[in-house]
Formats: C-alpha cells, sequence, structure tokens
C-alpha cells in the first residue's frame, strides 16, 4: 500500500462511536442533512430503517427520503407510513428518458432533497441501527475539509461473521489496486452506506446499476482528491446474500463502470467496445442451459448540469 495512503487511513479513519448524537447535533449548526434510501421490493426492512432513522436521529437529519425504483410491492405505502417522504424514481425530472437501478434512483434524489449533506443508506440492512447513518455525518459535521464519507463494516455470510461482500474481493479491491492505488485503503470500496457534500456531489457524474460506488470514489478522487474522504467502521451490517448469478450481473457492471473511467483518464487505449451480455449458464435436465443478462452501465451527468434538477427540488 502506498505510504500517503497509509497515512491518510490513519488521519481519516475513525468508528461510529466516535460521533455520538449529541456533539453532531452541536456541531451541526446551519447545515442541513438528508438521508436517502433507494428501494426497490424492501418492504421487509424499509419501514424499521425509516423509522429508527425519525426516532433517533432527528436532531442531526432533516429529512428522510426514499427514491421507490418501481417495486411491485408497498415498498412506497410502508415507507412513508413509517415517516418518510417518498418519490417514484420515474416521476424525478420526467422530461428525461429513464434509466435503470441504483445509481439512478441515487442521481434523481440530488433532484429532490435539500440537504448541503446527503447520506445514501441501502434500503435492505436487517437489524438496522442509527450508528450506520449518524456515524458517517460525524467527518462532515466536524470538518469542513471533509467531502466524503465511505462507511466501512464486517458483512456476516450463512451465519459466520464475515465472508460477504465477495464482489468487493473478487473484483473491485484487484481493479482499485491495480488502476487507483490512492483507494487500496477503503475497506468496503463497494459500501452502500456514504454520505458526502452536496457541492460536491452534484459536480460529478453519477453511473446507473451497480456502477455507482466505484464511479463515485474515482471521479471524486478526481474532483477533491484523497485528503477529502474520510472512512468511518460502522461496526456490521447485514442484509441479503444475492445468489451467485446475481453477482456475477454486479461484477460485470462493476468491470464496465472500471473500463469506462481507465478509458476517460486515458490509462488504456481500446480497439473495440467492451461487451455488455453476459452469458451464464446453470444445469438443467437436458445439460446446461444458457442465461443471458445485459450488463450495460449508462451514465448521468453532473447534477449541476441538468437545468431542470433546480425546478424539481
Amino acid at each position: 500500500m502506498l505510504p500517503e495512503v497509509q497515512s491518510w487511513m490513519r488521519r481519516r479513519s475513525s468508528r461510529a462511536a466516535d460521533w455520538p448524537v449529541s456533539a453532531l447535533a452541536e456541531a451541526k449548526g446551519a447545515a442541513t442533512v438528508s438521508v436517502v434510501l433507494p428501494a426497490r421490493d424492501e418492504r421487509e426492512t424499509v419501514g424499521e430503517i425509516v423509522a429508527v432513522i425519525m426516532r433517533e436521529l432527528g436532531a442531526v437529519v432533516d429529512e428522510v427520503v426514499v427514491i421507490d425504483s418501481r417495486s411491485t410491492d408497498d415498498t412506497a405505502a410502508v415507507a412513508a407510513r413509517a415517516g418518510a417522504r417518498v418519490h417514484a424514481q420515474d416521476t424525478i425530472l420526467p422530461d428525461l428518458a429513464p434509466l435503470d437501478g441504483k445509481g439512478e434512483a441515487l442521481w434523481k434524489s440530488l433532484a429532490v432533497t435539500s440537504g448541503d449533506i446527503v447520506a445514501f443508506v441501502d434500503a435492505d440492512i436487517r437489524r438496522f441501527r442509527s450508528t450506520l447513518v449518524s456515524g458517517l455525518l460525524g467527518p462532515l459535521l466536524n470538518d469542513t475539509s471533509v467531502a466524503y464519507v465511505k462507511g466501512c463494516y464486517d458483512r456476516p455470510l450463512d451465519g459466520a461473521p464475515t465472508g460477504g461482500g465477495r464482489v468487493t474481493e473478487l473484483v473491485a479491491r484487484p481493479l482499485i489496486n491495480l488502476h487507483w492505488p490512492e483507494l487500496a485503503g477503503f475497506v468496503q470500496p463497494l459500501a452502500g452506506e456514504y454520505a458526502g457534500r452536496r457541492a460536491a456531489l452534484e459536480r460529478v457524474p453519477f453511473l446507473t446499476r451497480y456502477g455507482v460506488e466505484i464511479g463515485l470514489l474515482i471521479d471524486l478522487l478526481d474532483l477533491a482528491g484523497l485528503d477529502a474522504f474520510a472512512q468511518v467502521d460502522l461496526g456490521s451490517r447485514e442484509h441479503a446474500p444475492q445468489s451467485t448469478e446475481a453477482l456475477g450481473g454486479m461484477a460485470g457492471q462493476i468491470m464496465l463502470a472500471a473500463w469506462s473511467r481507465l478509458c476517460r483518464q486515458g490509462k488504456i487505449q481500446t480497439c473495440h467496445d467492451p461487451s455488455c451480455r453476459l452469458d451464464q449458464f446453470r444445469r438443467v435436465t437436458a445439460g446446461h442451459e444458457i442465461l443471458t443478462s445485459d450488463i450495460s452501465v449508462a451514465e448521468r451527468p453532473p447534477m449541476v448540469t441538468v437545468p431542470a434538477a433546480a425546478s424539481a427540488a
């Protein structure tokens, strides 16, 4: 690991316990905070997450917004009953052709939230704790030089205390160490819990689908530099594990996201466009069935460049 990254980790790492809510409320001053949950068919968990944030972080959080990403269940109604303001993803900036995926929901949330600081939290977390949010806010509310905070945590899997985060270890971390070693100090580069200053988030593009997290790390590094980042240990985080097939699709999207940044930064030269089709195999009675999926990753421009965004908030 680069010496400057080791130095950054010593200076910019903390634990959620270092940021009690009472201290955050005092440090907050005039700053406003929005918490955003992108949600698709998460009725089993989204209500509890919203309720915990509303109940325990009211002194710090000004608004909780759920972006409903075409749920087929009553996720939106559950979130609203718990106290969140809910927006259907496709009704935000309706003049734009809709895109798919988590990154689209996060990008559109910038048009319907008002906080100076925006925290993003996944809506599928089991046994949610408010420190998963307050920990992210600590460095931002206490140090104006911090622009972006990434959470890290243990990932339980099948009853074991660790073992989750397989796409991180098999795909994202090798890519980062090879091409962006300044980012190698992030324990969970694909973590769904992170927060940033609106002034920074609105100045970078958002990749759609599962490319959004690695794209934000790379683009914000270019924008603000490593010392504008901080990392907070949030303890442990548990959600329903995905199938190996689903993880393969996620891995493909992350690789395409990295490819796009390598090309943009002039780190590679290519004579062809990468395939956005992923062929996987499933055993059936007659042998193997081919499963083909679209893993293409689109991109939204920096929100500050979108004229309609100002009127949508």
